[in-house]
């Protein structure tokens, strides 16, 4: 990445500090997650937080940084969770 340019739409997640929420749709191994996006399924890491698919969490740059909302609470091996 060299700057602004390479940005789209004018924002750039990872140059402002702004972080945006999205559901999780599926967790994946290695700390990975796959969120919506606003229609666009993108894969986060979620090493720093421990949602459950449902979730909506604060995503900047590519990594998931809060739980801000629980939906389904089924953790990573289906079951559910409080």
């Amino acid at each position: 990445m060299n700057g602004p340019e390479d940005c789209t739409d004018g924002v750039c997640v990872t140059c402002s500090d702004q972080a945006l929420p999205m559901s999780v749709v599926r967790l994946l191994e290695g700390e990975l997650a796959i969120v919506d996006a606003g229609g666009v399924l993108e894969e986060v890491s979620v090493a720093l937080v421990d949602p459950a698919v449902g979730d909506i969490v604060l995503v900047h740059a590519r990594e998931a940084i809060a739980v801000v909302g629980h939906g389904n609470r089924r953790g990573k091996d289906g079951d559910e969770r409080a």
